[in-house]
């Protein structure tokens, strides 16, 4: 089984333009994710998709593998699936540009579940802090005995009537966090881009939302390392610190 890691990165992000572009202690944060992404032992092949010069230098600089892509694509999924066809590739993993200190072990986790008759994969972790249950930043999903994803939603889910004001999280033990990590089979990536937006998606803003109500299954695996996305110019402010303090 050959798998492809594509690490989408465009400048004109929303809320933090140019952020792939930032330093982090010395070096940009697309060359954070790269050499992170690259230490994995399960990926055949790694390569960042951009539709901006800038970020194809200096990917290009530091020897790493980059595409230039169409500058029309809507989102990261269909930038990942213009590179998955160019290559002809069997299988792709979507790597998050914003993650610079993502773990090889979350990649090869995620190909260890992705297989000729899974739709998608992707990664869980168990929340162990009740404030993050309304922290509507934190995406919760609930699952199958089999390990599907049943629903994401940006509310605390499930819901529990035994409680009062406290979710009794740490005694159920059955609430998940979602880590924006994908694998997908390329046939169905070629699929899932042509879906119209869903009415689920367009409430809660998430796209995985789309690809359940059409009827695709998003297999998962848990996880055991934290997600440490940059969205914010206040999120690098709290990285920088806490990798200077973890430094000390």
């Amino acid at each position: 089984m050959k798998v492809l890691g594509i690490i989408p990165s465009r400048y004109e992000s929303t809320r933090f333009p140019g952020k792939s572009l930032i330093d982090i202690m010395g070096k940009t944060m697309i060359q954070r994710v790269y050499e992170q992404a690259k230490k994995s032992k399960k990926l055949n092949d790694l390569v960042v998709a951009t539709d901006d010069q800038r970020i194809f230098e200096e990917v290009n600089s530091f020897g790493g593998s980059v595409i230039i892509t169409g500058k029309h694509h809507k989102n990261g999924t269909e930038r990942c699936l213009e590179v998955a066809e160019s290559l002809q590739a069997q299988f792709v993993v979507n790597i998050q540009g914003d993650e610079p200190f993502i773990q090889p072990e979350q990649i090869d986790k995620l190909c260890s579940i992705i297989s000729s008759n899974t739709d998608l994969a992707t990664l869980v972790k168990r929340i162990k802090d009740p404030s993050d249950l309304g922290n509507p930043n934190l995406v919760k999903v609930v699952k199958s005995i089999d390990d599907h994803a049943l629903y994401f939603s940006r509310s605390p889910i499930p819901f529990d009537r035994s409680m009062n004001k406290e979710p009794t999280l740490l005694s159920k033990k059955i609430y998940w966090k979602h880590i924006g990590i994908y694998a997908y089979r390329t046939e169905v990536l070629s699929q899932i881009v042509k879906l119209k937006e869903s009415a689920l998606e367009k409430m809660e803003s998430l796209e995985q939302l789309r690809w359940l109500e059409n009827g695709y299954k998003i297999k998962t695996a848990e996880t055991h390392f934290e997600s440490m996305g940059i969205d914010t110019p206040e999120d690098l402010d709290h990285l920088i610190a806490k990798m200077k303090t973890d430094a000390q």
